[in-house]
Parts: structure tokens; sequence; C-alpha cells
């Protein structure tokens, strides 16, 4: 049965289903059918430049094992949708800002033990995680360099981190409150785009990485905070227990999972304990 057309080409839902389970399977992303428009409406372009006649031509050309890597790469760009800006979700981030991290700081200085690891685990075009480092730049003021900081962002899109580590953003990253003290101190403005400057930047490091590794996620251990916000949502059931479990064994004792404010733990995971403060909960591993 045919089910859409688009730019003169049509998507079966036959096809439809090989597409998307090849794409569940490398990357843990999940479309239902009543995605397919949507699918197929973000595909098309590949095959425009392939100049491909059907999806199923695309199909027989993405099994191949010497384009796969390279194509899967360009379908993760096409696909995922990267929806962040400067200060996102600030009752989260006032929460992070004003208890989480001072406390960890304290406790720290404490021991001895001067080290923060952060990592946001779909860091997009980088807005999340320069706001993170621009908060710990106040919050430890002129000591920041007597710390040993690591702010890590991943995603799956190598577009999109490319955009990141240029560290160059419009007006649309700033549609959050932004004040004007925190962009004349971190941004260097030319006209209407802004540039991270360099002390914030060199805080950050960015790279790739699919959710679907789950070895890969258990890697960066030793983990204090882990950023994870809008993405659970493009997982089925038994992909978020996955990336769920992964993510936990990452995080020291102690340590925190913070989710988009739509998204919850529920049925999924019963391992953190949920701590509740104003407009915000966070995730905790006791």
């Amino acid at each position: 049965m045919i089910l859409s057309q688009k730019n003169g080409r049509k998507l079966s839902l036959e096809v439809f289903k090989q597409l998307r389970d090849m794409i569940y399977e490398k990357s843990g992303i999940f479309f239902p059918e009543n995605k397919l428009y949507l699918l197929e409406g973000r595909l098309g372009s590949r095959l425009n430049e392939l100049e491909m006649e059907s999806f199923q031509e695309y199909v027989t050309y993405l099994k191949r094992l010497s384009v796969q890597a390279t194509e899967l790469k360009k379908i993760y760009s096409l696909i995922t949708i990267n929806e962040t800006y400067f200060f996102r979700y600030p009752k989260q981030l006032d929460v992070f800002e004003k208890t989480l991290f001072p406390d960890l700081v304290k406790e720290r200085s404490k021991t001895g033990n001067k080290r923060v690891n952060i990592w946001s685990a779909a860091s997009s075009s980088g807005e999340e995680l320069f706001t993170l480092a621009m908060m710990m730049k106040e919050n430890l003021g002129i000591s920041t360099n007597r710390w040993n900081i690591a702010l890590k962002g991943t995603d799956i899109s190598h577009r999109i981190l490319d955009i990141a580590r240029k560290a160059e953003y419009g007006r649309n990253s700033f549609r959050g409150t932004v004040s004007t003290y925190y962009k004349s101190k971190y941004f260097t403005a030319d006209g209407d785009r802004y540039t991270v400057k360099d002390d914030i930047r060199n805080m950050v490091k960015f790279d790739y990485l699919n959710l679907n590794d789950v070895n890969a996620i258990r890697s960066n251990r030793g983990l204090d905070f882990i950023f994870c916000r809008n993405v659970l949502i493009y997982f089925d059931k038994e992909m978020k227990k996955r990336v769920i479990r992964a993510f936990y064994d990452a995080l020291n004792h102690g340590g925190y999972l913070l989710l988009g404010e739509a998204e919850s733990l529920h049925g999924v995971s019963s391992a953190f304990k949920v701590e509740h403060f104003p407009g915000a909960f966070i995730y905790k591993k006791e």
C-alpha cells in the first residue's frame, strides 16, 4: 500500500519498515508508523543528491557495507531535531547553579578532590554545555583554574558537532533569558553573531557518540552529572531502559541525571532517587 508521495517518489509501508528498522538497529531511534511522512520528508533530499528513483533503491544502497557508516551519519544529521538555546529550562538550571554544583564543590573541597565531570549526552549545537560552563565559571570565580573540570558534549550528528565546536551563534540561540552580563562577559559580538570566548570554549570538549552503544556510554565512568534532555522521546521503552542502565553505571554514587521537563523515568527505571525542587525534579544515584 502506498501511503505517501513527495518529490515524485513514493514510500511504501513495507520499505518504510525496512528503513525504520535499520535506523533503529544502528541508533536506537525509533519511528512508529505514524511518522512515515516525517522520515520520507527528511530523507527525500538524500535521494535527490544520490539521483535515486525510489526509497527501495536507497535501502539497497544503505545495506552496502562500503557506504553504510558514512550514509548513516548523514541520516542522523537529517532525522534528529537540534532544538536548543542558551539557558534553556531555567528552573532546572537554577537548581544546578545554586544547589547541586555548590554542594558538590563544598564536599570536594573538604576531601581535596577537585575534579568535576559533566556530560551533555546529546549536546546538539553546544548551547547547553556552554551554559553550564558559564555557570561553573561564575560559581568558582578565579579559582576555576585550581579545579580539574571536564565538560564533555556528545551527539550522533557530526554536522551539529561541527557547529558546536565553532561556538558561533545567532539570535535564535538567545531566545531564552540571557542577561546582558553573560552576553558581554562570555561572548564576542559581531553584528548579530556571537562567538563564545576562549576561556569558556577551552573548558568544553565535543565528540561523537551513539547512545545505542551502551559500552561507549559506560566508558564515560566517574561522572557527577549527566544532562540528557529531550532525547528519550526518540527511543522505545527497551532502548530507554538500556540507555538509563548505562547512565546509572557511568555516574558516581551521589551523581545526578537531568532530563527534559516533559521526560521521566516512570516505567523505565527505579534505580534512581527522585529529588524534587521548585519547578524541577532531578534523578540521583545513591
